[in-house]
């Protein structure tokens, strides 16, 4: 049985957050059918990180960090991938995971036809390939990660 994210059940700290989603599955709802992945590796952003996009304050383009914890924070890296993270604390603070890889589960033609690979073990091995593989850009920046839409974090 697979559920969206309660919000109460996920950790109020950023380290702890990213730690608990390791093992969840993300799952994208397109067109041509469903594509998800277990995720298997984190990175967290915590309160004070200067590598944190938070850690100057808000900005129109980082405003979704800032959410209650379970938004998508999605952004575009050196103009070429785009980087899917979580918001992780209370709202108005700024702090995030990066969802860094995750395991293919459904959706696998989808995803190589999104990237444009054959290799399984490339199609979401880091985080830039991964949102490539599940078509994730900043129109999805500030989506509810713990509400059933086009692209969410569940549980098993």
């Amino acid at each position: 049985m697979v559920r969206p994210l309660a919000r109460a059940e996920l950790p109020n700290d950023t380290a702890a957050l990213a730690r608990h989603l390791v093992g969840k599955v993300v799952v994208r709802e397109l067109p041509e059918g469903v594509a998800s992945g277990r995720i298997v590796e984190t990175e967290a952003y915590v309160v004070g990180d200067a590598a944190g996009h938070g850690y100057r304050g808000m900005t129109p383009r980082n405003r979704s960090l800032f959410l209650e914890r379970g938004h998508a924070y999605v952004y575009l890296a050196y103009g070429v991938s785009y980087m899917l993270n979580v918001s992780s604390e209370m709202q108005g603070i700024g702090t995030g995971v990066l969802i860094r890889a995750f395991e293919p589960l459904e959706g696998v033609g989808i995803m190589r036809l999104n990237r444009g690979i054959e290799r399984l073990r490339d199609l979401a091995r880091g985080p830039g390939r991964l949102s490539a593989a599940l078509r994730i850009d900043r129109s999805l920046d500030g989506l509810d990660l713990c509400r059933k839409g086009p692209s969410m974090a569940r549980t098993r």
